[in-house]
């Protein structure tokens, strides 16, 4: 809980140094009046409840979450893609009328410190409501006794306020968005600042916009995740939505900002190949998956080979699922690696979005394997004797 937020302002104030060296010591320490704007307040609230307004509005379709402790399903809406549209529509009226947008990247210190205070207090009212909360409404993992950690991992499932779920509405919503528009406001700056923004800087907003677009026209798809069906609601997942993922993803924008790389067509060219197979990849196992978990006899799924369960699921052992026990993560970490590419490679800091999400995509498969050998037993060892590698081919 703080070596987190440390890291993220670390990030923040490095890619802004000469140097840029993502294991020096920073140029300087910020004080109170560099982390403290009241506008900065009045901005990130203003973004939260606007987001907010936009979930509320009526979803293309309504989808069921996965079955709780008391047989129950919760109702969700898919409404993801269409704040991510209403957002760019409300950005691009703003600009036409003079929004200075370039600005925002001047403000990205103080936004990441109220985005971090808002965190901390969210976690801190959601510990408290888990308090009272029944006990069929808690996580699995988030009750130890211990409060740290609880407050950490998160106490409740699926909190929610009448109908307004806070887990899945953080998920996806604020931060994702987030980071487009902080991506979009540095490309701006570059404009400002050089003329035209540099071929490098439309790549990383290209690649990084199509991930956030996907993630969001698919958002049905995180409801069977392990952080909406399993994890707690709490600091973890709380930071992780609103602060770390809109200003540690953008890293790679920040970076071109402030050191501009000269990139010729052809490496752009094989640039955009990497990230199409690491999309490819990405897309087509996530694809099928849940192609085959909501209808297995669909024409797409139907001729692959399974492995049938003691729980009457079946394993997957052909197609993109008998590569690889995780070809997602595989597809993930192969476009992480082209979105840092732009950046050259006389700078670590780029790739450091590449080396923490390979930590935590092992981590999570770690945590993955655990459960499916737990619910699936015997069948889940057959599959690991079918498909030995993890995530890479060959490697792990």
């Amino acid at each position: 809980m703080l070596l987190l937020p440390a890291t993220m302002f670390h990030l923040l104030l490095v890619a802004r140094s000469g140097p840029a060296r993502l294991l020096g010591l920073p140029p300087y320490l910020p004080g109170p009046e560099a982390l403290w704007s009241p506008w900065a307040l009045l901005l990130w609230l203003t973004w939260l409840g606007l987001q907010a307004a936009f979930y509320l509005l009526p979803a293309r379709k309504m989808a069921e979450g996965q079955e709780l402790k008391d047989k129950t399903r919760l109702r969700y809406p898919i409404n993801g893609f269409q704040a991510l549209v209403l957002t760019a529509l409300l950005v691009g009226l703003g600009v036409s009328a003079g929004l200075p947008l370039g600005m925002l990247t001047e403000m990205l210190l103080p936004l990441a410190f109220v985005a971090t205070l808002t965190a901390f207090i969210f976690s801190l009212l959601l510990y408290l409501k888990a308090l009272i909360a029944p006990a069929s409404a808690l996580a699995p993992g988030g009750n130890s006794g211990n409060p740290i950690y609880d407050f950490f991992l998160g106490r409740e499932l699926n909190p929610r306020i009448c109908s307004f779920d806070c887990k899945y509405f953080c998920e996806l919503r604020p931060g994702l968005i987030g980071w487009v528009l902080i991506n979009l406001a540095l490309l701006v700056q570059e404009a400002e600042l050089r003329g035209s923004p540099s071929l490098a800087m439309w790549l990383v907003n290209g690649f990084q916009l199509l991930y956030v677009g996907d993630a969001l026209w698919y958002e049905e798809a995180v409801l069977t995740t392990m952080d909406i069906t399993h994890d707690g609601f709490g600091f973890m997942l709380a930071f992780g939505d609103l602060a770390w993922v809109p200003f540690t993803y953008s890293l790679q924008a920040q970076f071109l900002l402030y050191h501009p790389q000269p990139l010729e067509l052809s490496m752009a060219s094989v640039i955009c190949l990497i990230n199409a197979v690491g999309y490819c990849i990405f897309r087509g196992a996530n694809s099928q998956k849940n192609t085959f978990r909501k209808n297995p006899s669909d024409p797409r799924v139907a001729g692959l080979e399974t492995i049938s369960t003691a729980t009457g699921r079946q394993l997957l052992v052909s197609g993109w699922w008998g590569m690889v026990r995780h070809p997602n993560y595989l597809g993930d970490l192969i476009m992480a690696l082209a979105w840092s590419l732009p950046c050259g490679v006389s700078h670590l800091l780029p790739y450091f979005y590449l080396l923490y999400f390979t930590a935590l995509l092992v981590h999570r498969e770690a945590r993955d394997e655990q459960q499916c050998l737990q619910k699936y037993g015997l069948a889940w060892r057959e599959y690991c004797r079918r498909v030995p590698y993890r995530i890479v081919p060959y490697i792990y």
